[in-house]
This record gives C-alpha cells, structure tokens and sequence, in this order.
C-alpha cells in the first residue's frame, strides 16, 4: 500500500516535469515557427533584390558596350 502511495506521488511529480517539457517544447516550435517565417520572408525580399540588380547590372552593361561601340566608330571615322 506505501509503495502505491509513492508510485502514485512520483507519477504526479513525472507528469508536471513532463507538462513542464512539453510547454518549453511548444514555446520553442513557436519561436522557431515565428523564426523560419522571418527568414523565409528575408530571402524572398533578397531574391527579388538580387534579380532588380542583375537586371540593372545587365542594363549597364549593355549601355556601357553600346558607348563603346560607338566610340570606336568615331574613331574609325576620323
């Protein structure tokens, strides 16, 4: 009969360190959750920064080619 009387006090003690365990864990999938959406937010915002600069990149480019041709036109021509 003692020994029910403890086995049941330790079961008390084992299930509120579980629900204990199991809040931090549910507290940590949150912050985690809260985490990844942050950052998939960021890397979505940095792709699209990153295709509006080799778009600009490319433009320069293009321009920057373009002068050149011409002047070596020019300087054919004269």
């Amino acid at each position: 009969m003692e020994r029910d009387q403890n086995s049941s006090s330790l079961d008390g003690v084992d299930l509120q360190g579980l629900e204990a365990q199991v809040d931090d864990l549910i507290q940590t999938c949150d912050q985690l959750t809260d985490e990844n959406r942050a950052l998939r937010d960021q890397q979505s915002s940095l792709v699209a920064e990153r295709a509006s600069l080799l778009e600009k990149s490319e433009l320069a480019r293009s321009r920057v080619e373009a002068m050149i041709a011409r002047l070596k036109a020019m300087e054919i021509g004269t």
